[in-house]
């Protein structure tokens, strides 16, 4: 009997042996497929967090810009919203008269012959949605900036800005209060 418990003992531990060496292995896969797994999600992260790190990068450096303009001391404003020189409903074109005080101003600048910096805005009334009207502030304030630059405004001196409907000068709700509201304002920062 010594014989055959000395047998199934040894039988007994060969197998302990092979079952803890297969679960082993087996524990050894399981944990480098979760690690390949926890791997990839990492290198997805990494990816992720550079993008938008290069993304961030880029509006700090455009806000930076931005405030350095804006240090810009103001001087004084410039407004085409008076009878002769007010935008047509839903049209960005100058008039003659707008036109001539554009040329005015602009040759103001040129005798002035100081460093400085135009911001032109762009209004509208309060009728159409929205996003049109940002768009027809925005197309006013770059008809005024094209013809600047004709008149030998230098373009990197100027930057356009829409604010639509939402900074009017007089009520939107009769005729003669919409028709002020359609104007462009010319900030001159120095």
């Amino acid at each position: 009997m010594k014989r055959s418990t000395i047998r199934a003992a040894a039988l007994t531990g060969v197998v302990l042996a092979f079952g803890v060496t297969a679960s082993g292995c087996a524990s050894h896969r399981f944990v480098r497929d979760n690690i390949a797994v926890v791997d990839a999600r990492v290198d997805q992260t990494d990816a992720n967090v550079a993008r938008v790190e290069g993304t961030a990068g880029e509006a700090l450096q455009r806000a930076n810009a931005a405030h350095k303009l804006a240090e810009g001391k103001f001087l004084y404003e410039v407004v085409l919203s008076d009878d002769s020189v007010k935008f047509p409903v839903s049209g960005d074109s100058l008039s003659p008269e707008a036109e001539q005080r554009l040329t005015e101003f602009a040759q103001r600048l040129k005798s002035e012959n100081r460093n400085v910096y135009l911001e032109i805005q762009g209004h509208t009334d309060a009728t159409g949605p929205d996003q049109v009207n940002r768009q027809l502030g925005e197309q006013r304030a770059e008809a005024v900036r094209r013809f600047m630059s004709q008149q030998g405004i230098a373009l990197n001196r100027m930057a356009t800005i829409s604010y639509g409907a939402e900074a009017p000068v007089a009520p939107n709700n009769t005729r003669d209060g919409r028709a002020q509201n359609r104007r462009v304002a010319i900030v001159v920062l120095s």
